[in-house]
């Protein structure tokens, strides 16, 4: 028997149960995984909420740590014993549990270097960053990117990534705390959304060329500034919705505001194959092994107090990355 969360029906932080449940033997591809900590992440609520409808009753959570206990026939690429970390969506829904049985293909093994709960921080947030930055345009050095929620799990992994690349970045935050955590970790420039007008910030600080690329995971509330702070023949990158969906636009406005590109990336197509998978995984944890890039695990909580992580990340009382005590 081990405990999970699970929902029954969608909707807000209280529909989350702290309720115990029986874990069987790995099927074949499977493995039963013994979990150390447990990641938070915004998706999680889009899942609780219904905004990601899944089958219910089910669980919550999509990224965690741990030890393999046992294996399933056909299983070859973990062993019984190996420190794993996954993440994903719904082929990896249900980590806000203490075990469980997965399949064997999303799990990632984890160098001496790196521990369980430094791994549940970073894995969707590193792997995330890791796309952003590496995959989805040739950033060259001295460009110039505007970075949504800087002071964010992803954002503040992002600002070091860029600086190892030697990119400048502007950051937007919503407090002076969180500028200043932003600034810590390679944020050039600080723009308070709250007060100032992001794209005409940008425009100042760029001496009216604009960026780059926008890495922009807020959505709905920022998407016209995002278009409006890029320069001619830029990318705005909408990898997320934590203000809500953007709302339909025409797409007439990419060519009359400069010849823009648009994507809406999702961390799945980036991890499908596990061979590209593992090559930015092994970068990623060679940067966090060396200390080239920290990861800052500034709130903690125990997995039966769910309830209270999402009323936090929803209120956007959290800086950095989260995670689940096991």
């Amino acid at each position: 028997m081990t405990n999970a969360i699970r929902i029954h029906e969608t909707g807000g932080p209280e529909v989350m149960r702290w309720e115990t449940v029986e874990v069987g033997a790995p099927g074949p591809g499977q493995v039963r995984l013994r979990h150390e900590a447990v990641g938070l992440n915004f998706a999680d609520t889009y899942f609780r909420s219904g905004l990601y409808p899944v089958p219910l009753p089910n669980g919550l959570g999509v990224e965690a740590a741990g030890v393999v206990e046992a294996v399933g026939e056909g299983v070859t690429n973990v062993a019984e014993g190996d420190r794993v970390t996954y993440t994903g969506f719904v082929n990896t829904l249900g980590a806000y549990s203490t075990a469980r049985i997965i399949p064997a293909t999303p799990l990632i093994k984890l160098p001496d270097a790196i521990s369980c709960e430094t791994a549940a921080a970073m894995t969707m947030r590193g792997l995330t960053s890791a796309y952003l930055v590496r995959r989805i345009w040739p950033l060259q050095a001295g460009d110039t990117v505007l970075l949504h929620a800087a002071a964010g799990g992803v954002g503040l992994i992002v600002c070091q990534w860029a600086k190892l690349l030697g990119l400048t970045v502007i950051g937007t935050v919503s407090s002076e705390e969180k500028a200043a955590v932003a600034r810590a970790h390679g944020c050039d420039h600080v723009i308070f959304y709250r007060r100032e007008d992001v794209a005409a910030r940008v425009r100042e600080i760029t001496n009216g060329v604009g960026v780059s690329v926008v890495f922009d995971s807020v959505g709905k509330t920022t998407f016209a500034g995002s278009i409006d702070s890029l320069k001619r023949r830029g990318l705005m990158v909408c990898f997320g919705t934590t203000s809500g969906p953007v709302e339909p636009f025409n797409p007439q406005q990419l060519a009359m505001k400069g010849s823009l590109y648009l994507t809406r990336p999702a961390l799945a197509d980036y991890i499908a194959d596990p061979a590209e998978r593992d090559v930015l995984a092994g970068e990623l944890f060679d940067h966090v092994a060396a200390g080239r890039i920290r990861i800052e695990i500034n709130q903690r909580y125990a997995l039966q107090d769910a309830v209270q992580a999402h009323r936090d990340l929803e209120a956007g009382k959290t800086t950095g990355s989260s995670v689940f005590i096991v």
